[in-house]
C-alpha cells in the first residue's frame, strides 16, 4: 500500500489491456469512496475507501481501512465494505454488484472480492507493490480459479494516488520531526 513519492503512477488498463470507459456514475462512486477514503485518513488509518453497489446502483456498502482503529488486519476497505454489503443483502453473495476502490486491491481483497461474485471492481490507483488486479499479479484472470469478475483500473488515479502520497509525505515529516512514531 505504500506508494513513494518518486513513483509516478500511471493510468491503469483494464483486465484486457485495453482502456477502460467510465462513465459519471462510476466517477460518482469513485468520489464516493474517495470520501471513505478521508475517513480513513482522518483517524491516521492509510487512506483508502470503497463503496459497493448493487445491480441497480444503489449504495449497499462502504468501508475505509480500519486496520489500525480495530486491531484486525483483514480490516482493509474493501472487506469492510463487503461485509457491510453482504449485511445490508443478507447473502455473502453479491451477484450484480460492482466495488470502487481507490487502490488496486490486494490478494486477500481481491479473493474476497471472487468469494462475493462482484459482476464489476473498479480501482483508482494502481499498486505497484501489493497489487492483485496487475500490479503484481493478476488474481482475477487465473483462469484455474472457479469464479472471475470484470476488473477496470485507473478511474480518477490521479487523484486517489494523490491521496496516498499526501498522506505518506505527512507522515515521514511527521516522524522526522519525532512526532507519531507509530506504524504503518
Amino acid at each position: 500500500m505504500l506508494i513513494p513519492d518518486d513513483i509516478a503512477l500511471p493510468e491503469a488498463p483494464g483486465a484486457g489491456g485495453a482502456a477502460p470507459v467510465f462513465d459519471r456514475a462510476d466517477e460518482a462512486a469513485m468520489r464516493w469512496a474517495l470520501e471513505q477514503a478521508e475517513m480513513a485518513r482522518e483517524l491516521g488509518e492509510v487512506p483508502v475507501g470503497a463503496v459497493v453497489l448493487d445491480a441497480q446502483g444503489q449504495v449497499i456498502g462502504r468501508g475505509y481501512n480500519r486496520t489500525i482503529t480495530d486491531q484486525d488486519p483483514s480490516a482493509h476497505a474493501e472487506i469492510v465494505a463487503l461485509r457491510q454489503a453482504a449485511a445490508s443483502v443478507s447473502n455473502y453473495r453479491l451477484p450484480g454488484a460492482r466495488l470502487y476502490v481507490t487502490l488496486e486491491p490486494c490478494v486477500m481483497c481481491m479473493g474476497a472480492m471472487m468469494h462475493a461474485r462482484l459482476a464489476r471492481v473498479v480501482f483508482g490507483a494502481p499498486d505497484p507493490k501489493t497489487g492483485a488486479c496487475g500490479g503484481v499479479i493478476s488474481l482475477h484472470a487465473e483462469h484455474r480459479l472457479n469464479h472471475h469478475t470484470v476488473v477496470e483500473g485507473g478511474l480518477l488515479a490521479a487523484a486517489c494516488g494523490d491521496v496516498l502520497r499526501q498522506f505518506f509525505r505527512s507522515r515521514r515529516q511527521m516522524r522526522r520531526a519525532g512526532v507519531g512514531q507509530t506504524s504503518p
